[in-house]
């Protein structure tokens, strides 16, 4: 008779009609392994126990990978709805006034941002006054601003949507603020022929929001939004 603890008959009856139970489970099939290896000695390598080292190596690798795809799915399924709501909002306002008042309000809070301002060039004139009574979020700037500041910082002519991490060491877009903006989208506007270019510039605390390697079609879909909005109001 063999001096081993004998398993429990209810347990081996168990394992035998559902062997699935043990090699299901990570931690008892690695203790059978290590028991199984010490059995063996020192001087035998059992190939198997590599193998399943590689594998559970391999299936945490696809773990993590499936984990990373469904938070960007999410990620990007938030976004969506972000921007959604945002267009929906835009689309609201009768005139220019409300449609800023909404813009500084509703939307820059649906897309939880710490600053926010729409550039018009302009040759300056009597509408800098009237301008001037919409609020610090509309801000006027001479021509070729909006290429300047978009691209100027590595050289390069502006895009419709530039993400990035670092802002002009000149650049007061945004006026005084307690907390630094860290990352910024700029959407450049295109208002039709004859008309000088604008662009919205959102901004936010937060370093990760607004990263130059995360894709731009939302925001490109929005810029062309605020764009046809802003030329029903401009005539």
């Amino acid at each position: 008779m063999s001096s081993s603890p004998a398993v429990a008959d209810d347990l081996r009856a168990q394992i035998l009609a559902d062997p699935d139970v043990i090699l299901d489970d990570p931690d008892v099939m690695r203790a059978l392994v290590a028991a199984n290896e010490r059995m063996m000695g020192a001087n035998i390598v059992d190939l198997r126990g590599i193998a399943m080292e590689r594998l559970e190596a391999r299936l945490d690798r696809l773990e993590e990978t499936h984990r990373s795809v469904i938070a960007a799915a999410y990620e990007n399924l938030s976004g969506t709805n972000q921007i959604h709501r945002a267009a929906l909002a835009l689309l609201e306002p009768g005139d220019f006034p409300d449609f800023i008042a909404t813009l500084s309000g509703e939307v820059a809070a649906i897309l939880r941002l710490d600053g926010l301002r729409l550039v018009l060039e302009s040759h300056q004139g009597d509408a800098a006054e009237a301008l001037s009574r919409l609020g610090a979020v509309v801000q006027l700037a001479p021509e070729g601003f909006v290429e300047a500041y978009a691209g100027g910082l590595h050289g390069r002519g502006a895009r419709v949507v530039t993400l990035r991490q670092k802002l002009p060491e000149n650049g007061a877009l945004y006026g005084d603020r307690r907390s630094p903006i860290r990352s910024e989208a700029l959407l450049r506007l295109d208002f039709g022929p004859d008309r000088l270019p604008g662009m919205l510039a959102m901004g936010s605390e937060d370093a990760q929001q607004f990263a130059p390697n995360q894709g731009t079609d939302l925001l490109t879909f929005f810029a062309g939004l605020v764009e046809r909005t802003m030329r029903r109001f401009l005539g």
